[in-house]
């Protein structure tokens, strides 16, 4: 079951679910999510490493940073996959939500979709789901899988939140190293959490 972005909004002042919409995105969300827009992009430079205990992400180098260039464009050359994140922040409550009058509180998840003008460019969309607990800019990875270049600006809408209760308790909520929407570490192994 999806929680509507009208909800979303009601609730926002409360829980602060979202942060810097797109005026579209404020005040006329279309569908049952919100489109979120790449603000920083990323290209991986270095290896990474996904052990039992630890692990390393890759060093990246800035390819443009909205906040610098403005709506610069980027072309992602055929094979190569950058890292990209939003402009927009999410914080979703270590806590049960009284999200709606009948149904009882639950921990609020978000799931995570492409908007489809990205695999109409045949590009591919790398993710998670995001758990209760996190707060921060997300953070996702996107591939060119075409021959052709893929051009985009930054700020363009590029993929789709939506907000869902989860059913029955959890152990914990998500205390990771990537909270606050941290890309990678660096090329530093560390010991996973």
């Amino acid at each position: 079951m999806k929680i509507s972005p009208l909800r979303i909004l009601e609730l926002n002042g409360r829980y602060d679910f979202i942060s810097g919409l797109s005026e579209r995105e404020m005040f006329n969300p279309e569908g049952t999510g919100f489109d979120l827009r790449v603000g920083r992009v990323e290209k991986i430079v270095g290896p990474s490493f996904l052990g039992v205990i630890d692990r390393k992400s890759a060093e990246t180098e800035l390819v443009a940073d909205i906040e610098v260039d403005g709506n610069k464009k980027i072309i992602l050359p055929p094979g190569r996959a950058y890292l990209v994140r939003t402009i927009e922040s999410v914080s979703l409550p270590a806590e049960k939500v009284k999200y709606d009058d009948f149904f009882p509180p639950a921990y609020i998840q978000i799931v995570i979709c492409a908007r489809t003008s990205l695999p109409r460019g045949v590009l591919g969309f790398h993710h998670g789901r995001v758990n209760p607990g996190y707060h921060g800019q997300l953070t996702f990875a996107i591939s060119n899988n075409s021959d052709q270049g893929y051009a985009f600006e930054l700020g363009a809408r590029m993929f789709d939140i939506q907000y869902e209760p989860v059913i029955g308790e959890i152990a914990r909520v998500y205390s990771g190293q990537h909270q606050g929407g941290r890309l990678t570490s660096q090329g530093k192994t560390e010991t996973q959490n």
